[in-house]
């Protein structure tokens, strides 16, 4: 239980840095650009320990998934980016997606 909330841990620290790209202002600020590496770097490196029980296909699978899915919707509530129906449809197929890869994984 303890891997998978270091998961999400890491899929919030790799959105987080994400979300304070524009602030970067393309990495002109230092203190933005900071943050947003720093977030980067630590969700990577929670990434190396979560690797070590579970197999990396899930692993990076839930990551992305789960972090392109919540960029999106951080994107449409604070930078007001559109979402259609196609691209809301989409996401949420990524989301079934992540939850099949987990439901079916094989630990070893």
């Amino acid at each position: 239980m303890i891997t998978y909330i270091l998961l999400f841990i890491a899929i919030a620290l790799e959105v987080f840095g994400t979300m304070l790209l524009p602030t970067t202002h393309s990495f002109t600020r230092p203190l933005p650009t900071f943050i947003s590496l720093s977030s980067y770097f630590l969700s990577l490196y929670l990434l190396s320990i979560i690797v070590q029980k579970l197999p990396i296909a899930i692993v990076y699978a839930s990551w992305a998934g789960l972090g392109v899915f919540s960029v999106a919707l951080l994107g449409y509530i604070f930078y007001a980016q559109s979402l259609n129906w196609q691209t809301i449809i989409g996401l949420f197929l990524i989301i079934i997606g992540v939850i099949i890869v987990n439901i079916y994984k094989t630990v070893s």
